[in-house]
């Protein structure tokens, strides 16, 4: 996944368990720059898969409206309207 560009930092408060957070830090030497990049990845997946979801609603509904337009709605014909 592509990187969000980076803006302005500054610092936040989190709370992070200290066992994970401990691991971290002998994984990365940066743990700040790590977890913005995973943080990172993260936004972008969930735009995508968002976006994604958008894409297959209007789909569907405009599937359904084609088939209305061809077939019409069912049970119209007992409508008292």
């Amino acid at each position: 996944m592509n990187r969000m560009p980076r803006g302005t930092r500054r610092p936040v408060n989190l709370t992070l368990s200290e066992d994970v957070v401990r691991e971290a830090r002998l994984l990365t030497r940066n743990l700040s720059d790590t977890v913005e990049t995973l943080l990172s990845e993260y936004v972008a997946a969930e735009r995508a898969n968002r976006a994604d979801r958008e894409r297959r609603i209007e789909n569907t509904i405009n599937m359904a409206n084609a088939h209305y337009v061809e077939l019409g709605i069912v049970g119209a014909e007992y409508s008292p309207v």
